[in-house]
């Protein structure tokens, strides 16, 4: 995860319920939301349902299945990281 460009966290109620019994940990968790590149996607849940359970995740802006269509994500997301991605030189 340190080389990672961009992480995904598919934020779903079995999440919810794991977090919710386990925990996260907030030491990591606040390492990679400084670093920038974590994207949190809610699908079948709510940012308030995730607020609940970890307020630093669902303090972080990011996508939801609810508002948008797959595609339109995929889209979102590649325009994330292509940015960050290393260039090829040309031949």
């Amino acid at each position: 995860m340190r080389c990672s460009l961009l992480l995904i966290v598919l934020v779903t109620p079995a999440l919810l319920r794991r977090v919710t019994a386990e925990g996260i940990a907030d030491k990591e968790l606040s390492a990679l939301l400084a670093r920038d590149v974590l994207v949190p996607i809610v699908h079948g849940t709510t940012y308030e349902a995730l607020r609940e359970v970890s307020p630093l995740l669902g303090s972080r802006s990011g996508l939801s299945t609810a508002e948008d269509p797959l595609a339109d994500i995929a889209a979102k997301l590649a325009e994330l990281v292509a940015p960050l991605a290393p260039q090829s030189e040309p031949n």
